[in-house]
């Protein structure tokens, strides 16, 4: 014990003495924490919309009038020419273009329903898309109250109508925001307790201060545990500095406990840093250490559930993202930060993670040639 608490100890003044790495891990997770947000957000809001007004009668105004009033459109420009709007969305102008016939006040009294047209710049899909979605939407809505006043309540009593009432569980405001920090906070453990073991054994392999070390009796299991146990306590340090900032930034506290936070970021550092540790493992330079981190780390994050729903990736992709420990632990995070999960319900991703950590750890000690 007395050799790994001199590791250890050693690990600790190397980490201190370092220029970068204890401001990185003050500062990195306050600025991820501050700008990923508001940056990495598919919120789609601020859709430039060019209307289209053949008809230029009160019903298609108001109709204008309710677009305009909208969070999510700006009205950049009101023309009787669809050649003038399509023009708009060419010099990126207008992403969509509302247009309204000649016959809109006429077809909505005698016809009791009208038409309109939607063209959608659809070059980026998801603006595209939701952009449809939500104008379809504010049309609807003003389609009913038209239907409102113009015929008698008499004959809107008499027809079928179904009202659906929406209660949106757990995220009440749909805010992006509370969905993603939970993740953002599973990124930064990532990165940090990731990247550093890694690149750790491969500069002391390049000073030659490792060769001094496999000269000694030191073990591999106490070399690498040496290692690790830093950065297991530099991730748990993160873990509460990101909930500081998320509840003083954002005003989010985690619905379920914070022991049940604490036991799965265990769980999950134990298996991310020996992955690094295994990287480090099979290179012999920085740029090699590098290379593999980074091509590793964006796959895993890609495929982790992070951005998109793992059950909407196709089939090969969801077999990465279920091999993937990033996978189960963002789960964890969320679970527990919006539903208030505990751990019975959360057994089967953090067995996912043990198995990991046995692993990764396993893999590690294994894989570290020892060398006098």
């Amino acid at each position: 014990m007395s050799q790994l608490k001199y590791l250890i100890e050693k690990e600790f003044k190397q980490i201190s003495r370092n220029a970068i790495i204890p401001k990185m891990i003050v500062l990195y997770p306050v600025l991820v924490l501050l700008i990923f947000p508001w940056a990495i957000n598919f919120e789609v809001k601020n859709i430039q919309i060019h209307v289209v007004d053949n008809a230029r009668s009160v019903y298609s105004q108001r109709l204008i009038n309710k677009i305009d009033a909208s969070a999510y459109f700006i009205l950049t420009g009101v023309s009787t020419r669809y050649n003038d709007a399509i023009s708009d969305i060419e010099k990126e102008k207008a992403d969509i273009v509302l247009e309204i016939p000649a016959s809109f006040d006429t077809d909505m009294v005698k016809e009791r329903r009208a038409k309109v047209m939607i063209s959608a710049n659809a070059v980026n899909s998801t603006q595209g898309l939701l952009g449809n979605n939500y104008l379809t939407q504010i049309i609807n809505d003003y389609s009913q109250e038209l239907r409102t006043e113009l015929f008698p309540a008499s004959e809107l009593s008499d027809a079928s109508h179904i009202d659906a009432v929406t209660d949106y569980r757990y995220n009440k405001r749909l805010d992006y925001k509370t969905f993603m920090l939970p993740a953002f906070i599973v990124l930064m453990m990532t990165l940090i307790c990731g990247i550093l073991p890694s690149l750790n054994i491969v500069i002391e392999k390049e000073t030659g201060t490792i060769q001094q070390i496999n000269a000694t009796p030191v073990s591999k299991f106490n070399f690498i545990l040496a290692k690790l146990i830093p950065y297991w306590i530099i991730g748990l340090v993160i873990l509460t500095l990101s909930f500081l900032v998320t509840w003083v930034i954002y005003g989010l506290l985690p619905s379920g406990s914070f022991a049940t936070l604490y036991i799965s970021a265990v769980v999950f550092l134990l298996g991310i840093t020996g992955l690094g540790i295994i990287i480090s493992n099979y290179s012999d330079t920085l740029q090699q250490s590098m290379f593999l981190v980074m091509f590793f780390i964006l796959i895993i994050i890609l495929l982790s559930g992070m951005f998109t729903p793992v059950s909407a990736m196709p089939g090969w992709a969801q077999a990465v993202a279920y091999a993937n420990p990033l996978t189960y632990f963002i789960e964890i995070m969320r679970l527990v930060y919006l539903k208030g999960s505990a751990l019975p319900d959360l057994f089967k991703p953090l067995m996912w993670l043990t198995g990991f950590a046995v692993f990764f750890n396993t893999w590690a000690v294994l894989s570290y040639k020892k060398r006098g």
